[in-house]
């Protein structure tokens, strides 16, 4: 799916909106520090986080979630609000559900140890292998961590290899210490 396409699908969905009724899945972008991330929230919570591209997004999200997709700032400005006070240092926590429907089930198990992980610090894979009873089961556990919906907001970005390194990370490895260095620095200043 193109941009364009993108385009007229979301204008095509919007335009189906009547009165107060908003679309099952709020659906738009957010520029940050980072780059730009792709947001999605449903009923549940935000959904998506990504930095992936917004087709793909879109069409994930078509096949797992819904097809009522479009605009709602009502519901995606609260979010965009904690990710300018997370990116600021003024915010440790989010207060916006996650909803992991995108995840496997054995990612979502990772996920929820990951978001554990308190602000601030970091954790090794072989750690989290440990805290769910899969201590060998690195390569998947690392594969989980890669198709995390909702960076940033699941911090993935606080689990680092055990020598220390970064490891990997979706936005990629400027990105990664960066949400590291605006962690550390406001846990320093405080």
């Amino acid at each position: 799916m193109s941009s364009n396409d993108l385009d007229a699908l979301l204008r095509v969905t919007s335009s189906t909106y009547r009165g107060d009724t908003s679309p099952d899945i709020a659906f738009g972008t957010y520029d940050g520090a980072v780059g730009r991330l792709v947001l999605a929230v449903t009923g549940k919570g935000i959904a998506a986080c990504s930095f992936e591209a917004e087709n793909d997004v879109f069409e994930l999200l078509t096949r797992h979630v819904g097809r009522y997709i479009g605009p709602d700032t009502r519901r995606l400005d609260p979010v965009r609000r904690e990710l300018d006070a997370y990116f600021s240092g003024r915010l440790r926590a989010f207060a916006t559900p996650v909803d992991l429907t995108l995840a496997t089930t054995f990612a979502r198990t990772v996920l929820q140890k990951t978001m554990a992980v308190p602000y601030g610090t970091t954790t090794t894979l072989e750690t989290i292998g440990e805290s769910i009873g899969r201590p060998r089961a690195l390569r998947a556990i690392g594969n989980a961590l890669a198709s995390n919906p909702v960076c940033v907001v699941v911090p993935c970005h606080r689990v680092v290899r055990e020598d220390g390194a970064l490891g990997g990370y979706a936005g990629g490895a400027a990105a990664k210490q960066h949400l590291l260095n605006v962690e550390r620095r406001a846990s320093a200043a405080r």
